[in-house]
């Protein structure tokens, strides 16, 4: 049995040392993040703004993104303070890990509206809008697992007013998380869980 472990651990090392460091995660303990199934990737300290909500602003939604990036990109992107942005989670498309970059209680700078980036939570996706082949099962289950759980934690309705697109944030010009997006099923996704 120690054996066993010893060899998977191996394994997971390797995996992580084809990572590029920009995007490795940080060891930290499971309290580290708010999310359970999230690993710790921080983002810079200067492409988010600290806060303490829900205390200072309500969390009144999730906002959903696709990154026009692979993971690893997105990742490098937050932790690059000259990049000004930042969300607190991202998903990947392969396995649907999820990455947390931000604490919820911390504003991310990802919605382009201050009045949303106050009051939401900022989940990206790998992949892009004209892709769909990114927007895998792995990727819809374990985000709707994470949307699910931000709106048991907040008190959110999950439904299509409190879930909503990047493109549907006031003054935005996005497009994500665009036409491929099924928002039919994630919403049923979401309430699944």
């Amino acid at each position: 049995m120690q054996r066993r472990r010893i060899l998977q651990g191996a394994a997971v090392a390797a995996a992580a040392a084809l990572l590029p460091a920009s995007a490795r995660a940080v060891a930290a303990p499971a309290a580290d993040t708010d999310y359970p199934e999230a690993q710790w990737y921080p983002a810079s300290a200067s492409n988010y703004t600290a806060s303490n909500r829900p205390s200072a602003y309500p969390v009144e939604r999730v906002v959903i993104h696709v990154a026009q990036q692979t993971f690893s990109e997105t990742i490098g992107i937050f932790q690059n303070p000259a990049k000004q942005v930042s969300a607190h989670y991202v998903v990947r498309s392969g396995d649907g890990l999820v990455a947390q970059c931000v604490r919820e209680r911390n504003i991310g700078w990802h919605a382009g509206n201050w009045d949303y980036n106050t009051r939401s939570i900022g989940i990206e996706h790998e992949g892009w809008v004209d892709q769909p082949s990114y927007f895998t099962h792995a990727m819809y289950e374990r985000s709707a697992r994470l949307t699910a759980d931000i709106c048991d934690r907040y008190g959110l309705t999950k439904d299509r007013a409190h879930i909503i697109g990047h493109h549907e944030v006031p003054g935005s010009d996005h497009t994500d998380p665009g036409g491929n997006w099924d928002w039919v099923r994630y919403i049923r996704l979401v309430n699944l869980v």
